[in-house]
């Protein structure tokens, strides 16, 4: 399946119910990625962190991490903003809170991306308008 597939079935919005489908996507995206870069779709795993980050599902925030990580092109293709579905200070609690190393990678990026200035004008409205907009 590919990235207009996968939009076309689900949107940018999937149902509750379907979230967990968007998530075993990402996972074998990322896995796939990881393995060899170019081995994963990282167009379709971009899609599926956005369908997560409308979700605003805190505990999907280290799935995206280890996507946006899986390789230099899924760095570059899966934004930082992608982790903060349910706000800047909520996702730097929530990573806060979890003492796991991937968890604090993901916050000492999240700091050093908001120190530099990437986070001035965020906001989760705004974001979402964006991405609608770019797969409109």
């Amino acid at each position: 399946m590919d990235e207009d597939e996968w939009l076309q079935r689900y949107g940018l919005h999937p149902d509750t119910g379907q979230l967990d489908e968007v998530r075993q996507l990402l996972r074998e995206q990322t896995d796939a990625e990881r393995r060899a870069q170019g081995r994963g779709d990282t167009a379709l795993m971009k899609l599926c962190c956005v369908q997560l980050f409308t979700a605003a599902v805190p505990d999907d925030v280290l799935l995206i991490w280890q996507a946006k990580t899986a390789s230099m092109d899924a760095d570059a293709s899966i934004e930082i903003h992608l982790l903060c579905g349910g706000g800047l200070a909520a996702t730097k609690d929530h990573l806060a809170a979890d003492r796991s190393a991937p968890a604090r990678a993901a916050l000492r990026r999240l700091l050093a991306c908001e120190e530099a200035g990437d986070f001035e004008d965020f906001s989760v409205a705004r974001q979402t308008a964006a991405y609608a907009s770019y797969y409109a």
